[in-house]
């Protein structure tokens, strides 16, 4: 039987004092499996230490791949670069902060081998800031009405998918990435087990309030949902003015 491959994927941002030991921790949990890295530096304004950080990860290690993007793109964006690098039958998606902690991922894997093509991991007790919980409450809320997720379906940034997956989700051509609502677009079968979500092991989230408004917008832009309430109120608006029109001619007699 041939032996199966793993993906790892993590975009990286300002987080030269962080990946190193995610990376290896990581390796420490796979170990014994086959598994490839792909770190993607979603440009880290941090003066290249980030980027530094992930060449010497590369050259110390054959497994590791850097991909150094030449603008932010965002995290959505960024882990879709590293999808297009990503070889093997499970990819594996996490943060690059820790709080996605790899002692976390056996559960994963060991739900995926129910048969499940996609498996998120949720906290059942969260340790982000209070506005980013409002704010992914918004997102998830939003989600739901607009692209039909499951109301039951606990999602976040830490999950694994089949090689299928990854290979429907690539076709996507578009500039803003929603990778939630492409995974809704290939398989049904998706569900979720909760895992223990840690502190930051340096500094601050980089997620702020332009961050999730910008995760937002790129919910509406996904959804047809919007575009069609548009249609709606402008043909209601067309109608009004067509009515007041009559109206107004009646009255001229």
């Amino acid at each position: 039987m041939e032996k199966m491959k793993y993906s790892i994927v993590i975009p990286c941002y300002k987080s030269s004092k962080t990946i190193s030991k995610v990376v290896e921790l990581t390796m420490g949990e796979m170990q014994g499996k086959e598994a490839e890295f792909i770190l993607v530096n979603d440009a880290s304004p941090d003066g290249g230490a980030t980027f530094r950080v992930l060449s010497e990860l590369a050259e110390t290690y054959g497994n590791v791949t850097v991909i150094d993007l030449a603008k932010n793109a965002g995290q959505h964006n960024a882990v879709m670069a590293g999808l297009n690098y990503a070889r093997g039958d499970y990819i594996i998606a996490m943060d690059d902060d820790m709080q996605t902690h790899p002692s976390q991922i056996h559960k994963l894997l060991e739900e995926m081998e129910q048969g499940w093509d996609i498996v998120y991991a949720y906290y059942p007790r969260k340790k982000h800031s209070w506005y980013r919980n409002v704010g992914s409450a918004v997102n998830f809320w939003t989600v739901r009405k607009l692209i039909g997720k499951p109301r039951d379906l606990k999602t976040s940034s830490f999950w694994v998918i089949r090689k299928f997956v990854r290979d429907y989700v690539i076709q996507y051509q578009n500039p803003y990435a929603y990778l939630q609502g492409l995974f809704l677009r290939t398989t049904q079968k998706i569900t979720c087990v909760p895992v223990e979500h840690f502190e930051r092991a340096e500094g601050t989230s980089n997620y702020n309030l332009k961050a999730l408004i910008r995760l937002w917008s790129n919910v509406l832009g996904f959804s047809v949902v919007p575009l069609r309430m548009a249609i709606w109120l402008g043909l209601c608006f067309s109608l009004i003015g067509i009515v007041f029109m009559i109206f107004y001619l009646l009255s001229l007699k």
